[in-house]
């Protein structure tokens, strides 16, 4: 951040956090907050900000117990895994240093802090980090792990930090005090403020950064050009954007990140990889919109939230213990059909970080009551933004309510991996035929997507009827069960 580093305390050391591998195959993640400042004092595993992925926004857990000396992201850097984030101050008596014995490089005991073998390691994790390891027979080296960097106390003269990593990339030398940095020294910013240093014609080697350890940030940019660095209001959707010197902005460029590369990139992939087939099914759910009403009014729902939704779901657990084959994947790799014989149901929902499918492990195990339960946790989740990897990974069928925005239906994408999705429209109140007459019914539309080469027509149709039936009329299922 452009906070400076503040001065290591007598009888510390300084340790930096490197970006974990968050156990996603990601190679960069996005800071999105910090609830930590320079300065203040943190407790082992104590959450200290978030990170954005491609599928969730993760916490991060202290990995030390002392103080923030420094924090070297900004919210908003896209920071690639392995890159410094953050610097603690640890109690010097706190580093345990191996014996020569004990050390697989020989170094005998009392070398320099910042040394590989004086820095036992506590594996990263999503949750926290354990306690220091022993330090016996040094254990294996893992790729993308976190990693510490370490610097011994100065008593005179600050010592350069040294910084050991899984990837491995030259050492910005910082630049001297006299002047701009070096011709040939790439300056060290991050890949937003370098985009807009080009967006706006700066050169950055011209540049001295006031960020820890000579970070160029976007004040930096901003400044030597003579733009204020203030934030101001967003313009209303389609407004003009007046720039200086007259004229408005026609454009507006925002850089695909986040969820929505991933979403992207995925549909992309669905779309040109497995033969998409759709079929509709208009159902009087009148009855099941009865239903709903006694449920609400049954003690037994009192403090559940039960919505159309939630028979929809129960419909589809009930019709695919009829038609497994939509319940299923297909493995190009293996050359393999895989059969599930669980159902983690997805529930597509719109959040302000774009779409994303969470879903509810092993639904078909949970009653209605527990359906509606696990759908609405699953949606607060969602909205806040806490979905974490677990739950957006490992569905194999899901649920997209269109409704809600007012639509009948439409054609969904399958998700990855799974072969069918079904949209359910909104509930309209139309003219529809009823017990010989024309009456005014609930009616709603759903639409199916499968993979025609794990799933026929035949089942596809089978499936969606049986769905259709369920809705039309709940009873119904005792003659499927």
């Amino acid at each position: 951040m452009s906070a400076a580093a503040v001065d290591p305390t007598p009888g510390t050391v300084t340790r930096a956090l490197l970006l974990p591998d968050l156990g996603e195959g990601l190679t960069e993640s996005e800071i999105v907050e910090w609830r930590v400042s320079v300065g203040e004092s943190v407790k082992l595993n104590q959450i200290i900000g978030e990170v954005e992925t491609a599928k969730a926004v993760v916490e991060l857990p202290s990995p030390y117990a002392g103080k923030v000396s420094a924090l070297l992201a900004e919210p908003g850097d896209v920071v690639a895994v392995g890159a410094p984030i953050a610097e603690f101050e640890v109690a010097a008596d706190a580093v345990r240093t191996p014996s020569a014995a004990g050390s697989p490089s020989g170094v005998a005991s009392g070398g320099p802090v910042g040394s590989e073998d004086a820095a036992p390691r506590r594996q990263a994790t999503l949750v926290g980090y354990g306690a220091m390891p022993d330090t016996g027979a040094r254990p294996a080296r893992r790729g993308r792990r976190l990693t510490v960097v370490e610097r011994s106390e100065p008593e005179s003269k600050p010592v350069a930090p040294v910084v050991e990593s899984a990837v491995v990339e030259p050492l910005v030398v910082e630049p001297s005090e006299a002047g701009p940095k070096a011709a040939a020294e790439r300056p060290r910013s991050t890949p937003p403020v370098r985009k807009l240093a080009k967006d706006l014609g700066v050169d950055l080697v011209a540049l001295n950064g006031s960020g820890p350890r000579g970070l160029i940030t976007r004040d930096d940019v901003l400044a030597s050009i003579g733009t204020p660095s203030e934030p101001e209001a967003a313009p209303a959707a389609g407004a003009p954007v007046p720039v200086a010197g007259g004229g408005v902005v026609r454009e507006t460029r925002t850089p695909i990140k986040g969820v929505r590369k991933l979403t992207a990139a995925a549909m992309v992939s669905s779309a040109f990889t497995a033969p998409h087939a759709s079929e509709f099914l208009t159902v009087d759910v009148t009855p099941a919109m009865e239903l709903i009403a006694r449920l609400k009014a049954s003690r037994s729902f009192a403090d559940l939230k039960v919505t159309p939704l939630t028979l929809v779901a129960k419909a589809v657990l009930i019709a695919l213990t009829r038609n497994p084959t939509l319940n299923s994947r297909w493995d190009e790799a293996a050359q393999e059909i895989v059969q599930y014989h669980y159902v983690n149901l997805g529930i597509a929902a719109a959040t302000p970080r774009g779409l994303i499918v969470p879903n509810i492990k092993d639904a078909q195990s949970l009653s209605l009551a527990g359906l509606a339960e696990s759908i609405a946790k699953l949606a607060q989740t969602a909205k806040d933004g806490r979905s974490g990897p677990a739950e957006l990974s490992g569905g194999t069928l899901s649920i997209t309510n269109i409704g809600v925005f007012g639509i009948d239906a439409g054609t969904p994408i399958l998700n990855p991996g799974e072969a069918a999705i079904l949209a359910m429209g909104q509930v309209r109140r139309l003219p529809w035929e009823y017990r010989g007459e024309i009456a005014l019914r609930q009616v709603m539309t759903l639409s199916l997507s499968f993979d025609h080469r794990l799933v026929d027509g035949e089942q596809g149709s089978r499936f969606l009827a049986d769905v259709g039936a369920i809705l039309a009329d709940p009873g119904m299922v005792l003659t499927m069960v």
